[in-house]
């Protein structure tokens, strides 16, 4: 009887060890990286050129999947959740965004974390949602990841992530390609996926392009050289483009600290949260600049950690969303806009802009 227990309990584990193995190995080979220079597929295209000398205002925000209302926490900060509340919950925290951003009539868009097919998020396409929401755009879609299913947190894993970043314009866009980003090569590689930058050209009716980068920089890396090199990248690549005579303008999440002394700005102590790194502005090469986004009168956070639900003066806020800028585009005004984070656990950050002649 005895050894009938023993003999049952070694193949109950011996299961329970293939099966982890299989899992192991199926991670592992179902990851994959997209390929660089991948040439994007624009919809919906306009026909119109930008004019320069006329202002024309862009937005970024991240819209965090549509899981972030103002009270939900991720686990990867500290918080409780790994998906968010509802798939009804991920469609009211969209269509609230896109309400939101319809009302502020921007020229250009750039968006971070949509989601097309992921557990997450419920399998909801929230790219078709934003291209509904706004008919008289062309958009490109560039895949950050395709993730294979994520067994953790154990209790209610991540799943599977299919998600991306849009461009969206009011004007004829040239082409648009897909940059892949430096990423970590260890078991890390896992938990921060895939990263990409978009390049959209948009015509310009003296003959040049409007160089628009969409970026999302990696958050969760244990190495910190990684998000330099991925920063480096970038700006190597502005640098060209600037070089050619070429209007360029980066914008995204860029997961720095942009003002550098954000825990000062905001009265939150940011020393827990290594992700809050000042932005290296020595980085930036000689012709591109930090648009400005800081009002002293009133500033604004672009983001909130998740670690508990938004409280002001007690969540740690940061603004690690806004632009980089080439010298022949003139900044009249850069702002956070304050959402209140209502639909995501980002604000948007409105730019106005010309293109000097």
């Amino acid at each position: 009887m005895k050894k009938k227990i023993i003999g049952s309990i070694v193949m109950v584990l011996a299961v329970i060890l293939l099966l982890i193995g299989g899992y192991v190995a199926y991670v592992f080979i179902d990851y994959s990286r997209v390929e660089d220079h991948l040439a994007l597929t624009v919809e919906n295209n306009r026909e119109l050129g930008l004019t320069t000398g006329e202002e024309f205002s862009l937005i970024t925000w991240n819209l965090g999947f549509g899981a972030y209302s103002d009270d939900f926490t991720f686990f990867m900060d500290g918080g409780a959740s790994s998906r968010a509340f509802s798939k009804d919950a991920v469609y009211e925290n969209i269509t609230g965004a896109l309400t939101t951003l319809n009302g502020l009539t921007p020229d250009l868009l750039l968006l971070q974390e949509i989601d097309t097919a992921a557990t997450r998020s419920y399998h909801v396409d929230e790219s078709t949602l934003i291209r509904d929401a706004f008919p008289a755009y062309g958009s490109v879609f560039a895949l950050n990841y395709d993730s294979p299913y994520l067994f953790y947190p154990f209790t209610k894993p991540i799943g599977k992530s299919v998600s991306g970043i849009m461009t969206l314009s009011s004007f004829n866009i040239d082409q648009s390609i897909r940059r892949s980003l430096p990423v970590e090569t260890g078991f890390m590689k896992f938990l921060d996926l895939d990263r990409c930058y978009s390049l959209t050209t948009v015509a310009v009716d003296n003959g040049k392009t409007l160089s628009l980068y969409n970026l999302h920089l990696s958050a969760y890396t244990s190495d910190g050289a990684i998000a330099t090199k991925q920063l480096q990248l970038l700006l190597a690549d502005m640098e060209e483009a600037a070089a050619k005579g070429h209007y360029v303008i980066a914008g995204g999440d860029f997961n720095k600290d942009l003002y550098g002394n954000s825990p000062e700005i905001f009265g939150v102590d940011g020393e827990a949260y290594t992700w809050a790194q000042p932005f290296p502005k020595d980085l930036l090469p000689t012709g591109l600049t930090l648009a400005d986004s800081y009002r002293e009168d009133a500033p604004v956070p672009s983001c909130r950690n998740t670690d508990i639900p938004y409280r002001e003066g007690e969540t740690f806020v940061t603004t690690a969303d806004g632009f980089i800028v080439s010298d022949n585009v003139t900044v009249k005004t850069a702002v956070v806009l304050d959402a209140a984070f209502r639909y995501s656990d980002h604000n948007p950050v409105k730019m106005i802009f010309t293109l000097n002649p």
